[in-house]
């Protein structure tokens, strides 16, 4: 965890750089990120990931996609395409959708995330998925009305 990620203030203006585990550690600071959405079936199926149980955050955990960091010089749309890639094998035009700021500690007690989120959607009917062990552990396409329900839970 030697790559660095962009500190931002609350209106996601950059205000200098932090190590990636001195970012989600302590209290965490606040940096940028991206989570990514893809979709299939006209919004009705979403993919979503089941994270491997090696991540030091939301081990094992079902998450959105993919998210992750961009780098310095990278706009959140070609982070979120180049990490799709190397997380689930496969890349789809990806648009902006909005930005967010979030904090939340991670169950594991193991560290943080305090971002400035940009969401990011796409659209794939075809994705030949193929992930990265050390990324996901489970992946599926699963109806979007089926995990509104599950949220409700």
């Amino acid at each position: 965890m030697d790559r660095t990620v962009t500190l931002v203030d609350e209106h996601g203006t950059p205000i200098g750089e932090a190590g990636l585990l001195d970012a989600h550690t302590g209290r965490g600071k606040l940096h940028r990120a991206f989570s990514v959405y893809v979709f299939r079936n006209g919004r009705k199926e979403i993919l979503i990931q089941r994270r491997c149980d090696k991540k030091m955050l939301w081990a094992g955990v079902w998450a959105n996609t993919c998210c992750s960091h961009p780098f310095e010089d990278e706009g959140p749309a070609e982070a979120g395409e180049r990490r799709l890639k190397e997380e689930l094998g496969f890349t789809t035009p990806l648009i902006p959708h909005s930005d967010y700021v979030y904090r939340a500690e991670c169950p594991s007690g193991k560290g943080v995330e305090h971002e400035y989120v940009t969401m990011l959607v796409g659209y794939c009917p075809d994705a030949d998925v193929q992930p990265n062990p050390d990324e996901v552990s489970e992946w599926k396409w699963m109806a979007t009305d089926a995990l509104l329900k599950d949220f409700e839970k």
